[in-house]
């Protein structure tokens, strides 16, 4: 996470042998945290001298493991600076992909969570609504998966009660791997998973585990299927009911966020020369009365195109419905649309109609939206658009990142991983036991970085080191994620965004643990050559 800063730091130490750099103190002639050399083997960096005599008994093997540990813990104190903290800035833009903002010539944009961002306060709202509609009428675990679709243990949970990790290997068929035929689809719904994408998500969450926990403390029986069917039905009758909108039309300035900065962001591109589109899944007269608090009266003046209840994702897919104009006070026209004008307002439609009616094409489109499935997955995949996708939660973990807290214990954890890697080659009863209290500590490092970000679930980002199945797909769908759309003026309209090439295993000479044992994975082999 923190690259630059860390290599910089790393510099001062390396080479730590005989080319002149300054070298890190160790009572040992090997590198901090090597083993003893096996045959043929030597460490990048240190000294060609005869190599002192190996330990031997086990005692004195238990002490030299220690004696690494303690090198390493001194090693990656030294490795983070003060000013190593702080680096990130919520702010910024970060990129999947390369991308040219001097190439963009179109940009299109959702609306909830995208062009408006909403004030948590609207989560209590929209569960204590769905719960209410749920009361009219009435294997369900809540967990966390990684990108490999193995379920991160001590993330699953039955109602509001966490599920011991033995029952969720046992339920799994004596594993943590969720089948591929159970995962979700393209669009997020597998034929038993459902993948909770956005945060509109979260009341809808918060409530599937409040009534399963109400019916397993009362000891009702009921069918998973149909409740998870009804609490979905109920939080979509929040939308369908208008509830939502009626919450946040009575009092913008409690749930509308940032509004002064959409307006800049958007005067900024139409100023350069940009195109504007918007399309959405919201009713005309709750988009005008948000784009009007945020914007102004002529807000449409600003959009090229504007289209409302798209019913996204179908209208990306689905060539058959037409698009409908609508008159100021939002009534449906019986004209036919031979084309798109600025200033009128479009009601459904279909992307394909769009691109033959604009000529909108390929990578000259940066569409913005905050789901990557229903917004982001299509328009990348099958029709060659930029995508930008809005991540409101990433400007709270990157505070939690740039702490010192979390940026200490994960640089200790990761060294403490490349420490466990390298000297299991010693396996007497003493060392055995050194190596079972470091694994001891390598899971509670974990967990406490986990809790950094949420008790329950940890980051959105990241299970304990493997990228959650969220984020392959962010991955996936965007060329760009950030924060909120305001970090747009962060940055010049004509700006490329490279994104850095973070390495593959195999690519890899300066991983932290590495840079912390001081030396490369190469010689670890030499350590294992009595195994073959």
């Amino acid at each position: 996470m923190a690259g630059a800063g860390l290599r910089a730091a790393a510099r001062r130490w390396l080479p730590c042998g005989g080319q002149g750099g300054p070298r890190a103190a160790s009572s040992s002639p090997s590198c901090p945290g090597c083993g003893p050399p096996g045959p043929g083997a030597h460490c990048p960096g240190a000294p060609r001298s005869a190599p002192a005599p190996a330990p031997t008994g086990g005692a004195e093997l238990s002490a030299h493991l220690w004696a690494r540990y303690q090198d390493m813990r001194r090693l990656v104190h030294d490795l983070l600076p003060p000013e190593v903290c702080s680096l990130l800035n919520p702010a910024a833009i970060y990129a999947n992909n390369e991308i040219s903002l001097r190439d963009v010539e179109v940009y299109g944009f959702d609306y909830d969570y995208t062009l408006a961002q909403y004030a948590d306060a609207l989560h209590p709202e929209i569960f204590s609504a769905a719960r209410d509609i749920l009361i009219e009428h009435y294997k369900s675990l809540l967990m966390k998966i990684d990108a490999f679709h193995y379920v991160q243990l001590g993330t699953a949970y039955r109602g509001l009660q966490p599920v011991p990790d033995e029952e969720v290997i046992d339920l799994y068929g004596g594993t943590q791997h969720i089948p591929l035929y159970q995962m979700s689809g393209f669009y997020g719904k597998g034929p038993s998973i459902k993948q909770f994408m956005d945060i509109f998500s979260l009341p809808e969450m918060a409530l599937l585990s409040c009534v399963v926990d109400y019916f397993l403390g009362h000891s009702l029986e009921f069918d998973q299927a149909h409740l998870y069917k009804d609490v979905t039905d109920a939080i979509r009758d929040v939308h369908v009911k208008g509830l939502m909108y009626q919450w946040i039309e009575q009092d913008m300035e409690k749930y509308i966020l940032r509004g002064d900065e959409t307006f800049a962001v958007l005067s900024r591109l139409v100023a350069h020369g940009k195109q504007l589109f918007l399309i959405t899944n919201s009713p005309f007269s709750f988009v005008d009365k948000g784009m009007r608090h945020m914007v102004g009266p002529d807000w449409r003046q600003l959009f090229d195109v504007v289209i409302v209840q798209a019913d996204k994702p179908s209208f990306f897919t689905d060539r058959r419905k037409p698009f409908r104009k609508l008159d100021e006070k939002g009534s449906l026209q019986w004209d036919r649309i031979t084309s798109l004008e600025k200033g009128k307002i479009y009601r459904q439609g279909n992307l394909f109609d769009f691109l033959r009616l604009t000529e909108w094409r390929g990578p000259r489109v940066l569409y913005f939206g905050d789901h990557l499935y229903s917004d982001l997955a299509d328009l990348m995949l099958r029709h060659g658009w930029r995508t930008g996708a809005i991540i409101p939660e990433l400007e709270r973990e990157i505070r939690i990142i740039n702490t010192e807290q979390y940026m200490h214990s994960l640089t200790w954890q990761q060294a403490l991983t490349g420490l466990l890697e390298r000297m299991q080659t010693y396996q007497d009863a003493e060392s055995r036991q050194v190596l079972a209290a470091w694994m001891k500590e390598r899971q509670e490092l974990r967990c406490i970085t986990k809790a950094l970000f949420n008790a329950q679930f940890g980051s959105i980002f990241r299970t304990f080191h493997n990228p959650t199945y969220f984020s392959r797909r962010l991955v996936r769908f965007s060329d760009l994620y950030m924060a909120s759309l305001s970090c747009l003026l962060n940055y010049r309209v004509d700006f490329t965004f490279y994104p850095r090439r973070t390495p593959l295993q195999h690519e890899a000479p300066l991983w932290m643990d590495q840079l912390c044992t001081g030396c490369m994975k190469t010689p670890f082999l030499g350590d294992m050559a009595h195994i073959r």
